[in-house]
């Protein structure tokens, strides 16, 4: 990245003031005691309850299931994710929204680039935001009379909250696919999440979004930060049509496994509510505070991160069949052949594809790469594909599978 953007952001870190006074040995005073308190975990003395007039928070949907080991009593569980802010704790961003604009080409201040800039500040404000480490949360589910009330936390260094929530035996008929919306307790703003219900047995689909789904130019620094904040984003051509039909089709639970940080959930998230079937959106855990960390994510140890999350993903529905769709410009394929070797009868298809609008795919899209990656995989398992249209009868084919069941 430009020398220029990490200065923009070294500047506009802490620029913003406090409401209070405070020395610069207090401040750091402060920030200490709060990583020291978010490393103590359930037993942290110093946790507080998020606070609605000084916390911004996040519930993540997500997607209940039950336990392959709970298959008697049939109690639900879900995994509760929550990102919590300080608000306003980084007020002035106008520098590095003008550095940023600079550096991808926004020469104007009308029309077309004036609304780019607005979109540019309102993308990058959770990057900038401080993080809130220590804070505990009550979350209300709406399954019962009275609701069911779970304590979540405390937050960890990065401001976040996971937490896996048992919420029993749920007498009210919850079909697959059906929605409920938790929401948080003590806060006026509705703070809320959809949580989907997903019986044990059917299909799974685990998609990548950069790049698969969505036009990210990962290989390119300048095209990811313009594609990622100044951008109205745009789903890969017919996608969003063959995302439809494998939905019509195969009924399954939805994935969206992305090396992104999650200062981009609430981008992400509105863009697959726009073109594709609602899901679960799977990201890294932790914030960057500044913006060459997100450059990073999307090229650092990719493997072993989605191989990770894909580990839990079996753990909640090992008797799923799972399709997996990525792409050539980083680690998918050698991501879901690894996946496929520990858990063979689990994942059933693969399909990639091959990226050819962005530079320097070259090495990347040669047909060695991919009978390497796939080499412990039969060839009838995976696909590498350039149109979408060529997927239709490999997902006929996956079809089929139900009526030999």
């Amino acid at each position: 990245m430009d020398s220029t953007v990490a200065e923009a952001e070294s500047k506009t870190q802490g620029q913003s003031e406090p409401s209070t006074p405070t020395s610069p040995t207090e401040r750091r005073g402060s920030t200490f005691m709060s990583f020291f308190a978010s490393i103590l975990g359930s037993k942290n003395p110093l946790a507080q309850p998020a606070n609605p007039h000084l916390n911004t928070v996040w519930l993540l949907d997500n997607t209940a299931y039950q336990p392959a080991n709970d298959q008697q009593t049939q109690s639900w569980h879900v995994e509760v994710v929550a990102c919590i802010f300080e608000k306003e704790s980084r007020k002035d961003i106008t520098k590095i929204v003008a550095t940023i604009a600079d550096y991808i080409g926004l020469d104007g201040e009308h029309g077309a680039h004036q609304e780019a800039r607005k979109r540019i500040e309102h993308r990058l404000q959770p990057f900038l935001d401080a993080v809130s480490p220590s804070r505990t949360l009550t979350l209300q589910i709406p399954i019962s009379r009275p609701l069911q009330s779970h304590s979540l936390g405390p937050s960890d260094r990065n401001g976040i909250v996971s937490q896996s929530v048992e919420m029993g035996h749920i007498h009210l008929p919850m079909e697959d696919g059906a929605v409920i919306r938790p929401r948080l307790q003590d806060f006026d703003e509705p703070v809320s999440m959809n949580t989907t219900f997903a019986v044990p047995d059917g299909w799974l689909i685990i998609s990548d979004i950069d790049d698969t789904i969505k036009r990210t130019l990962t290989l390119d620094p300048t095209g990811v930060i313009q594609t990622t904040f100044a951008d109205i984003p745009q789903p890969i051509a017919g996608m969003p049509d063959l995302y439809e039909y494998l939905d019509s089709e195969l009924v399954p639970v939805w994935f969206y496994l992305s090396a992104s940080p999650y200062n981009l959930y609430p981008f992400l998230h509105a863009f697959l509510h726009d073109h594709y079937c609602p899901g679960t959106l799977v990201l890294r855990d932790y914030s960057w505070m500044d913006i060459s960390g997100l450059i990073r994510s999307f090229t650092e140890k990719t493997q072993e991160y989605k191989v990770d999350r894909m580990e839990k993903i079996h753990g909640w529905f090992p008797r799923r069949r799972v399709l997996c769709i990525g792409d050539s410009t980083q680690m998918d394929p050698e991501a879901y052949a690894e996946m496929y070797v520990r858990y063979p009868g689990w994942i059933h298809a693969i399909a990639i594809r091959k990226v050819m609008d962005v530079a320097h795919m070259e090495e990347k899209n040669v047909p060695e790469r991919f009978e390497k990656a796939f080499e412990h995989v039969p060839r009838h398992v995976w696909t590498v594909f350039e149109d979408p249209r060529e997927l239709y009868d490999f997902v006929d084919g996956l079809g089929m599978e139900d009526q030999d069941l």
